[in-house]
């Protein structure tokens, strides 16, 4: 096989790609061989070798000890809806996540003091080492970790208040907008940046993914009158979920 200016690994990488997505090869099958790629496309081990490790690094394949190397189970994305405001009533934190009525699903979460890191103290317009709440969620959906959030409020905001503990209180769960409201702190603008990254050790552990495999990462801030209140970092499996907007038009 001739190949243009593109690496050679990669070309290799891409036509076993192909391969994968058209059927050619189905889940469980096993990948050609080392031996096997260098004689079909004429390359080196080393390139072999690395178009392998292409693969094994975009989640297609994966290896097994003593036994080779496998197409992956491609899972059909399902669908996460989100929007900027939770209904007016009976919302929990993961519909306000998921923004869907027929969502259900069961979360836990685990709130501490801690110091806001460089990063968090910019995101909400503070300095960093400053006292913040944290509050980590697991998210799960029909009993399977389906996204992970960590969110972060300025304790100069919520601290000793009723609402200082997200998940306790008289209104432990009901929201960043409600909580907010019922200190006079008129939540008024959210952001979400969406991006793309491999997923740390910790999260695929928990999201049950594999070394490599990327998750889409939503930072989301919540502001009243200018000033960031609340932001989070929320955590979904790439090859599992599709995140889809849904936003009034005024």
């Amino acid at each position: 096989m001739t190949f243009g200016e593109q690496p050679a690994y990669l070309r290799v990488a891409g036509d076993l790609r192909k391969k994968i997505v058209d059927g050619s090869l189905p889940p469980h099958t096993r990948l050609p061989s080392q031996a096997r790629i260098r004689e079909e496309y004429g390359v080196s081990d080393t390139v072999a070798l690395e178009a392998r490790k292409v693969l094994m690094a975009e989640g297609l394949v994966e290896g097994r000890s003593g036994s080779g190397t496998y197409v992956r189970e491609r899972p059909v994305p399902r669908r996460i809806a989100r929007s900027g405001y939770r209904p007016d009533s009976g919302a929990t934190p993961f519909r306000q996540e998921q923004a869907d009525p027929a969502a259900r699903g069961t979360w836990e979460s685990h709130s501490a003091q801690a110091e806001a890191s460089g990063g968090v103290a910019e995101r909400l317009g503070i300095q960093a080492g400053e006292r913040v709440m944290c509050t980590k969620y697991v998210f799960r959906d029909a009993g399977e970790v389906m996204m992970l959030s960590t969110s972060w409020e300025p304790l100069t905001v919520t601290g000793r208040s009723p609402v200082m503990l997200p998940e306790e209180g008289p209104l432990g769960g009901m929201g960043v907008v409600e909580r907010m409201a019922a200190i006079d702190v008129i939540v008024d603008n959210v952001t979400e940046e969406v991006g793309a990254r491999p997923g740390l050790a910790e999260e695929l552990s928990a999201l049950g993914g594999v070394p490599g495999h990327v998750v889409v990462v939503i930072q989301r801030t919540y502001y009243a009158s200018g000033r960031p209140v609340e932001t989070a970092d929320v955590v979904v499996p790439a090859d599992r979920y599709r995140i889809a907007y849904h936003l009034p038009v005024k």
